[in-house]
């Protein structure tokens, strides 16, 4: 009996100072899911103009908004991957993966299709822009990756979008 009680003991402060050490160190996965890249960590090498996973998103933004049921790319959006194809030729040794994400509405499998053409639109444009084909990679997660929670436009608005990460 003492060494069951000892055993839940040891389990018990294992997995506390493992999410306390989650925590400190920053890289906590407190938005799993949510199809960002707030959760991982950001790596700054001096004054080269950082690399890190997150300094897309800090430099630029790391991500473009579509209309409902679309996947043509707004003035603004196009004005947001110029600034991001901008920013990766300057860093030629990154590689991204474009996600498409779409909101709650409609089927799962209209929805993955839907946000790899998203992703797919957002790629071929950066590449017209003169980022390497090669160093593009697209995913759809369809609807199943929301920013936002929410049943109505405002959160819908959030979640149709294409979100370009640095691998």
């Amino acid at each position: 009996m003492r060494k069951s009680w000892l055993v839940l003991i040891a389990a018990a402060f294992l997995i506390t100072a493992c999410d306390s050490t989650a925590d400190k160190s920053g890289s906590g996965n407190a938005n799993a899911g949510a199809g960002t890249t707030a959760a991982q960590p950001n790596f700054s090498f001096g004054n080269t103009g950082a690399t890190g996973v997150n300094q897309l998103a800090q430099d630029v933004a790391d991500r473009v908004f579509f209309a409902t049921d679309s996947s043509e790319l707004s003035p603004e959006a196009r004005a947001v991957l110029d600034k991001q194809a901008e920013w990766l030729k300057s860093r030629p040794n990154l590689n991204i993966t474009v996600e498409g994400h779409c909101d709650e509405r409609g089927t799962r499998e209209y929805n993955l299709a839907l946000g790899e053409r998203r992703a797919t639109a957002t790629k071929d444009y950066l590449v017209s822009l003169g980022v390497p084909a090669a160093k593009i990679n697209t995913i759809s997660y369809g609807k199943e990756r929301p920013a936002v929670d929410g049943h109505d436009e405002a959160a819908w608005a959030q979640n149709r979008r294409a979100v370009t990460v640095v691998q």
